[in-house]
């Protein structure tokens, strides 16, 4: 993209570094999400609550910052503490 003008190419360079920020940020939920996941269906108790808490810091994190909304969030939550529930249920 060719950006004419100072104030511009500095935007659009603000731009890209809060691009590359954001999906950095969402590609470490997605992946605490998963390994949560993956934990839960080997049903691993103690590493799942582990996972649990770091995946809630990582989204309560990406959502104070805008990067996911805040609704995301609490679902998403919502329904990984809701399966660690029945894992530990299940025992």
């Amino acid at each position: 993209m060719t950006v004419t003008g100072k104030s511009a190419a500095k935007r659009h360079r603000r731009s890209e570094e809060r691009r590359k920020r954001n999906r950095a940020v969402k590609s470490s939920v997605r992946t605490s999400v998963k390994r949560f996941a993956l934990l839960a269906r080997k049903k691993e108790t103690g590493e799942a609550e582990s996972a649990l808490k770091e995946m809630v810091k990582k989204l309560d994190s990406a959502a104070g910052k805008g990067i996911i909304k805040k609704n995301a969030a609490a679902r998403k939550k919502s329904r990984m503490q809701r399966l660690f529930n029945t894992l530990n249920s299940a025992q």
